[in-house]
């Protein structure tokens, strides 16, 4: 996808602006963030999502945190949110929401957005449950932020792009299509400052079970054929980073391992406070897994679970807040980051 690229040149460029506070600032002074369901802040409602999971707009949804829904796939707060929290920033507001405040960035990311251009998959006549927003459509939405800005480019513009950017972390969520590792490396290959989640293990989410044999298992009871797609997935995705940081060595790029991060609460459910790996707190039919593809949670026949801070998953598709606690605290301060993060921050203290 190098039309990307050349659409958007002004992505590649965040210069560095010298420390100007007399107090120690927040490290990034915004946020621009990418992704699908697990990172969107609200661009997706009831009616516009995944056809399997499309009734985010209604409760039970944001029970938790948020005590109503905010078109997040959660009871409350996702990773991208606990990212912000952490950085001393606002929660990134929706691109969609015309009324934000967007002052400290803003979350493109579209529940069920592929890597690959819509347009692709309605040429080959697939069409299952797609969205018409892409990466591409992110980026579109981007460049129109840049664009209120002042930065056009950063050969025309170059001193609006750089007041635009110079403060502001990339973040990249998951995307599930098999390009997304081509995407990374010529789109974001000038960027300063980005941060990269692989994928989890897919095959350890609910809704898998209801779709592969029940002989298809690994030693932790997930679906195997799927985890070994992720892991070729997220090694691919690796291999162009380590690629990227070569060609660009003044460019720091820090891959989250979602993946092992995962894992490792399941290999220790109890010590991380969680009493279910594997079923859903927000769904319809109890039983082992509580999840029906035709009566998801937000529809009136599915009811939440009491206690969601005790559940790994929580509609079948999606993790709760405490599970996306977890995984953030395992990405920002914990080991499962590549370079840790608290070094790129350090790094990033240190240029001002």
């Amino acid at each position: 996808m190098a039309s990307i690229a050349m659409l958007f040149p002004s992505l590649f460029f965040l210069a560095v602006s010298p420390a100007a506070a007399v107090h120690t600032p927040p490290p990034f002074k915004k946020i621009y963030a990418f992704g699908d369901s697990y990172t969107d802040t609200g661009n997706t409602r009831t009616s516009t999502g995944p056809i399997a999971f499309n009734y985010v707009s209604n409760p039970p949804y944001g029970l938790t945190y948020f005590h109503h829904p905010t078109n997040r796939y959660s009871d409350g707060r996702i990773v991208i949110d606990f990212v912000a929290e952490s950085l001393s920033l606002p929660l990134l507001p929706p691109y969609r929401n015309s009324n934000a405040d967007k002052s400290h960035g803003v979350c493109y990311a579209v529940a069920g957005a592929t890597a690959i251009r819509h347009a692709y998959f309605l040429q080959n006549n697939i069409t299952f449950t797609l969205v018409p927003e892409s990466l591409e459509t992110q980026l579109l939405w981007f460049n129109k932020t840049l664009k209120s800005h002042g930065c056009d480019d950063i050969f025309t513009t170059p001193n609006e792009c750089k007041d635009s950017l110079s403060d502001a972390l990339i973040w990249v969520g998951e995307m599930g299509a098999n390009d997304y590792s081509s995407t990374i490396g010529s789109s974001f290959s000038r960027a300063r400052y980005i941060a990269v989640q692989g994928l989890p293990p897919v095959g350890c989410v609910t809704y898998s079970f209801s779709l592969a044999s029940s002989e298809d298992r690994d030693e932790l009871g997930c679906v195997a054929s799927v985890n070994r797609r992720s892991m070729a997935h997220n090694a691919a995705t690796k291999a162009s980073i380590m690629e990227l940081r070569r060609r660009n060595p003044g460019t720091m790029i820090v891959y989250m391992d979602y993946y092992n991060a995962h894992l490792t609460v399941l290999k220790n459910t109890k010590g991380f406070g969680f009493t279910e790996m594997y079923k859903a707190c927000c769904g319809y039919g109890g039983g082992e897994y509580n999840f029906d593809v035709l009566n998801v949670c937000g529809t009136p026949t599915s009811t939440a679970c009491s206690v969601p801070s005790e559940y790994i998953n929580w509609d079948g598709a999606h993790f709760t807040e405490a599970m996306n606690k977890v995984l953030a605290e395992s990405f920002l301060t914990g080991s499962f980051s590549s370079p840790r993060f608290e070094v790129m921050v350090e790094k990033k203290l240190r240029s001002g």
